[in-house]
């Protein structure tokens, strides 16, 4: 059942057209009905994500979309009301989503319509507004360190280590009992890596041979993994600091691609959002502090200024806030 005070229509960013920041707009549009499998959500924030830039660009458009589309796959909010099948979250929940499939419409809105089995509880320790920002990077970061399956004292690299995946992977890969060398941007992006737990923190602007030479002093026996959430000539360096058959891990859709090499093995990852990795993301999450860092925040209004800023260079994820 909708609560009576939902209105009809909703302010939406969105788009009729593919292109660059400029052809989102703020418009009025129906709140969508809610299936049996479904619930509907005021949101308080979304995420805003490079995955955001494509789906506006015609690159990576959801299947079932139609236009006008509403962008918007990560978002939190509470829960206004769920479809007779739901049993996985109640009314009055605070959740935050993860709908990469979502034919009704994302979270750049004041509510929108998901599946079910995309929306878990905001975990304790994590604020509500932030966990908006949070689902898609921190389940990808999963998947990676899934696709590793690293054993407790293992040493593994995490490059890119202060962005919006990679802080996140810090902190999932510190709470699996593994070493972790961060390899960050910037003085800011080392102390952020830093401060969230990482044993060692090294910035990637910095002198490649300084930075092989303290990872070696690190892990000297060699480093088991890298978990790299950029590509390039310097992901291709790091390598060379893996032990034998040492695994180097990335998101599809990292460009370059890291390359092959004798003795190393190159695997690729995507996230998923299921009920049984919602579950064990939420469980990783409550076995300690946990933070989601916001390097900006902009109003629904400012939605092109936020997506001008995805063009950036900061540190951790990028937020719309909408209530």
């Amino acid at each position: 059942m909708v609560d009576g005070d939902v209105p009809e229509r909703m302010q939406a960013a969105a788009f009729d057209e593919f292109g660059g920041p400029e052809v989102i707009t703020l418009r009025k549009l129906p709140i969508p009905d809610v299936a049996d499998d479904e619930v509907l959500i005021k949101v308080l924030s979304a995420g805003v994500g490079v995955w955001d830039a494509y789906e506006r660009q015609g690159i990576l458009v959801p299947e079932g979309s139609s236009l006008p589309i509403v962008p918007g796959s990560d978002g939190a909010g509470t829960v206004i009301a769920a479809g007779s099948k739901v049993s996985n979250v109640v009314v009055g929940e605070l959740v935050y989503v993860s709908a990469t499939t979502r034919p009704k419409g994302g979270c750049y809105a004041e509510y929108t319509v998901v599946k079910a089995e995309y929306a878990a509880k905001v975990p304790d320790g994590v604020p509500a507004e932030h966990a908006g920002a949070m689902p898609t990077d921190a389940l990808t970061a999963l998947a990676g360190l899934d696709t590793l399956s690293l054993s407790a004292g293992s040493w593994l690299l995490i490059f890119g280590a202060s962005g919006g995946q990679g802080h996140l992977a810090v902190q999932l890969a510190k709470r699996q009992g593994l070493n972790v060398i961060a390899v960050a941007s910037g003085a800011d992006g080392v102390a952020l890596v830093t401060r969230l737990g990482a044993d060692i923190s090294l910035d990637g602007h910095g002198d490649l041979d300084d930075v092989l030479a303290r990872i070696r002093d690190a892990a000297p026996a060699g480093v088991d993994a890298i978990l790299a959430m950029a590509g390039g000539a310097t992901v291709d360096r790091l390598t060379e600091t893996l032990v034998d058959g040492g695994v180097v891990a990335y998101a599809h859709g990292v460009q370059p691609e890291p390359s092959e090499r004798p003795g190393v093995v190159v695997r690729a990852y995507d996230g998923e959002s299921n009920p049984r990795q919602l579950q064990r993301l939420n469980e990783l999450i409550e076995a300690g502090p946990f933070v989601v860092h916001v390097a900006e925040t902009f109003p629904l209004g400012k939605v092109r200024e936020a997506h001008q800023r995805l063009q950036t260079s900061y540190p951790g994820k990028l937020l719309l806030t909408v209530a």
